[in-house]
C-alpha cells in the first residue's frame, strides 16, 4: 500500500476574499482523509492592494520589478504563513508532522493560449518561515506542455468519487466556474464553464448602497429581488468561448459585464446569476454524456439564488457536496495538498483530457526550508 503523508493545501481564490487552508492525509493516489480546515479572511485594505497589484501586473508586458507588486507578494505570503500556523494550532499538529505544503498562490493573469500563467506568492519564503517543504507554481509545466493550466482539481475529484455512481459532474463555483466530468470507468473531462461568482461579486461591490453589510449578494437576496433582463443576458451569452470544444480555461476578467451597466442593483445581480447558470447548462452539450448528478462546491453553493437557477437549467439533481460528506469550503485547498504529494512522487497533475496538455504531466516547484 502506498505510504500516506500529512499535507497542507493553501488556496487564495480569484474572489480575493481570503485563504482556505486544509490539512489532509493522503498517498496522492486513492487514499484521502480530511483532517482540518481553516478559512482566513483578508482585511479590506489588503484586498484593495491585491486588486491594484493584479491590475498593474496584467498591464505589464513582461514580469519585472514593480514596488507595489513586490510588496503585495510578500504580504500575501505572510498571510499564508499565518494561515498555516492557525491551521496547525487548530489541528494539534506541529510543523514537523507535515510532509509538504501545496501553495497555489493567487492567480494574477491566466492566458494559456499565449503561454502565460502567473500567481503571486513566494514559495521559498513560505518554506523558510513555516519550516515545511513547499510545492508551488503548479500550472507552469502544464502550460509549457501545451495545456490550459486549469482546472487542476479533477484528479482529486476522481479520488473522492471512486465509490459514487457515475457519470457525475463536480461543479466548482469559485470566481470562475469549472466542471469535472467523471465517466463510469473513471475517465475524466474538465474545463472552465464560464463565470462563477466573480461578476456577481464585482457588480455588488461596485454598485451597492452605503448601508449594505456585505460586498456580495449575500444569500442571493438581490438576485431573488431582481428580474433577469433577457436582452442583457443574451448579449453576455453571445461569446465564442461557450461554443469552443474543451479543454479550455478562463481568466477572471475574461467577460465584459458592460451589458448590465445601467441596470438596477437587483436586476444586475439577477441577470449575472442567470448568466452563470446558463453557461453551466451550455457546458452539458459538449460533455461526453449528461451527468446523472451535479455535486457543487465553492462559495457559489451558498447562494440560494444561484443554486435555484442551476436547478432550473439542469436536468439532473444539483446538490451541495456536503451531501456526500465532503466539505465544500475545503475542497479546493485539499486538492492542492493532494497535488503537492503527487508532485513529490513525480505523478501527473494534469491529463490531456483535463487541460489539453500533450501528455500526462507532473509539475510544481519544490522549495525546501533550508
Amino acid at each position: 500500500m502506498p505510504q500516506s503523508t500529512l499535507a497542507i493545501g493553501l488556496m487564495s481564490g480569484t474572489s480575493r476574499d481570503g485563504i482556505d487552508a486544509a490539512l489532509i492525509e493522503t498517498d496522492g493516489e486513492g487514499a484521502v482523509a480530511a483532517l482540518e480546515f481553516h478559512a482566513m479572511a483578508y482585511d479590506e485594505g489588503f484586498r484593495l492592494r491585491l486588486a491594484e497589484a493584479c491590475q498593474r501586473a496584467m498591464a505589464m508586458e513582461r514580469p519585472g520589478f514593480e514596488p507595489l507588486i513586490a510588496a503585495v507578494e510578500v504580504e500575501l505570503t505572510e498571510y499564508h504563513v499565518q494561515a498555516v500556523a492557525d491551521l496547525l494550532g487548530r489541528s494539534g499538529h506541529i510543523a514537523e508532522d507535515v510532509g509538504v505544503i501545496g501553495f497555489h498562490g493567487h492567480t494574477v493573469i491566466h492566458k494559456p493560449d499565449r503561454g502565460i500563467t502567473r500567481q503571486f506568492g513566494d514559495g521559498a519564503l513560505l518554506a523558510r518561515e513555516t519550516g515545511i517543504p513547499v510545492v508551488s507554481d503548479f500550472r507552469a509545466a502544464d502550460v509549457a506542455g501545451g495545456g490550459q493550466g486549469a482546472p487542476l482539481a479533477p484528479l482529486y475529484h476522481a479520488a473522492l468519487t471512486r465509490n459514487l455512481d457515475k457519470p457525475l459532474a463536480v461543479l466548482n463555483l469559485g470566481g470562475v466556474a469549472n466542471v469535472t466530468w467523471i465517466s463510469p470507468d473513471g475517465g475524466l473531462v474538465a474545463f472552465d464553464t464560464g463565470p462563477g461568482n466573480a461578476l456577481i461579486d464585482d457588480w455588488v461591490r461596485e454598485n451597492r448602497e452605503r448601508d449594505m453589510d456585505s460586498p456580495m449578494d449575500k444569500d442571493g437576496r438581490l438576485a431573488h429581488a431582481g428580474a433577469v433582463i433577457e436582452d442583457a443576458l443574451a448579449e453576455l451569452l453571445d461569446d465564442p468561448y461557450f461554443a469552443r470544444a474543451y479543454p479550455k480555461s478562463l481568466d477572471r476578467s475574461a467577460f465584459d459585464p458592460a451589458p448590465v451597466k445601467g441596470l438596477s442593483l437587483a436586476d444586475g445581480a439577477a441577470t449575472l446569476t442567470a448568466f452563470t447558470a446558463r453557461t453551466v447548462e451550455k457546458a452539458v452539450h459538449i460533455l461526453p454524456a449528461p451527468p446523472n448528478r451535479w455535486l457543487v462546491c465553492g462559495g457559489g453553493r451558498r447562494n440560494p439564488a444561484l443554486m435555484a437557477a442551476l436547478r432550473g437549467q439542469l436536468a439532473a439533481p444539483v446538490e451541495s457536496v456536503e451531501m456526500t460528506g465532503w466539505s465544500g469550503d475545503a475542497l479546493e485547498a485539499q486538492a492542492f495538498g493532494f497535488l503537492a504529494v503527487r508532485s513529490l512522487k513525480g505523478l501527473p497533475l494534469s491529463l490531456p483530457s483535463t487541460t489539453g496538455v500533450d501528455k500526462p504531466t507532473t509539475g510544481g516547484v519544490l522549495h525546501k526550508p533550508g
